[in-house]
């Protein structure tokens, strides 16, 4: 990868830029809480090419709502599983949006009756003269 291909890269949320020491100094906790939550599968951080893990802004998101939970004295597995509740709970969230503004696009919502009176309603008649 050459100096261009990585520039491009700076606004990708889930480019793995962090190693762990970086990430653990991002978020003002230790290394080995990076790696409790590894095991607890909240994130799964990419490995180098030398075997060390990497982070994106994502996982790093991701990590810092876990260690909000586990500062107000949340246990490290519920933090970890609270969070990726919260996460399902927010993709199906989006899902139903969509899914109701392809339904509403599809069939759009029937007139009210003061409106289909509105636009039935005969207008005013002209009287001619006999």
């Amino acid at each position: 990868m050459t100096a261009d291909d990585s520039y491009g890269r700076l606004d990708d949320d889930d480019y793995p830029a962090y190693t762990m020491g970086r990430a653990a100094e991002i978020l003002g906790t230790t290394q080995g809480f990076l790696r409790a939550i590894g095991e607890a599968r909240l994130i799964t951080p990419l490995r180098s090419a030398g075997g060390h893990r990497r982070y994106s802004r994502y996982q790093l998101r991701i990590a810092a709502r876990a260690r909000e939970l586990v500062d107000q004295g949340t246990p490290i597995e519920a933090a970890c599983r609270i969070v990726i509740l919260e996460d399902q709970l927010e993709e199906a969230r989006r899902i139903n949006a969509e899914y109701r503004r392809a339904a509403e696009a599809a069939n759009p919502p029937a007139a009210t009756p003061n409106q289909a009176a509105a636009t039935t309603a005969p207008g005013p008649q002209l009287q001619t003269a006999p």
